[in-house]
């Protein structure tokens, strides 16, 4: 005997019906949610975003146990590429040491160090102090050479000793400044006070 099929009541397809409504929902709210413009997509260039944002950084550079340099920065960023650099958008506070004795420090608003060429620039109202002359020299940039231990300027610099203020068109100095010289002097003048 054959069964005849079974008809279902308007009730039951109403209840079917009813429960597949919230997946298609769901569905086409997700297909229509997660629109990407591929060109949006492909202009993403990961060498434009840095790979670490550091705030309120103190770094403490030593050979052989002995302190050499102690720099702060209250921002860093690095980037790895196109070129390995790490930035100091909010300027650096430099102190270099011979033994425990801080021999210069150095001041910048703004600074880049270039890590595979070891050249660091120092930018924007730099200040360099020299502890055993006394001496205090303001540029407007200075590049440090870590490979050469130099560091230069080539940007006119003043320097002020007490009463006596020098003028010049350049510094040069070593990475410990023992041998610090101003460019072509155009003067020195005695300030009474």
């Amino acid at each position: 005997m054959m069964q005849a099929a079974k008809s279902q009541s308007p009730k039951g397809v109403r209840r079917r019906a009813l429960g597949t409504l919230p997946c298609f929902v769901l569905l086409l709210v997700l297909t229509m949610s997660c629109r990407n413009d591929m060109d949006k997509v492909l202009e993403f260039d990961p060498k434009q975003y840095p790979q670490q944002n550091l705030d309120s950084v103190r770094a403490v550079r030593s050979l052989g146990g002995k302190r050499q340099m102690v720099l702060k920065s209250s921002k860093v960023v690095v980037f790895d590429q196109p070129e390995k650099k790490t930035v100091y958008p909010h300027g650096i506070d430099m102190q270099l040491f011979s033994g425990d004795v801080i021999t210069a420090s150095i001041t910048a608003d703004s600074a880049i160090s270039m890590d595979e060429r070891k050249l660091v620039e120092a930018y924007g109202n730099v200040v360099i102090i020299d502890y055993r002359s006394g001496d205090t020299s303001y540029l407007n940039s200075i590049v440090w050479n870590s490979a050469e231990h130099s560091i230069f300027s080539n940007d006119p610099v003043r320097s002020v000793n007490g009463t006596r203020v020098t003028y010049g068109d350049g510094f040069r100095s070593d990475d410990e400044f023992t041998t610090p010289q101003i460019l072509h002097q155009r003067g020195t003048m005695t300030i009474d006070e």
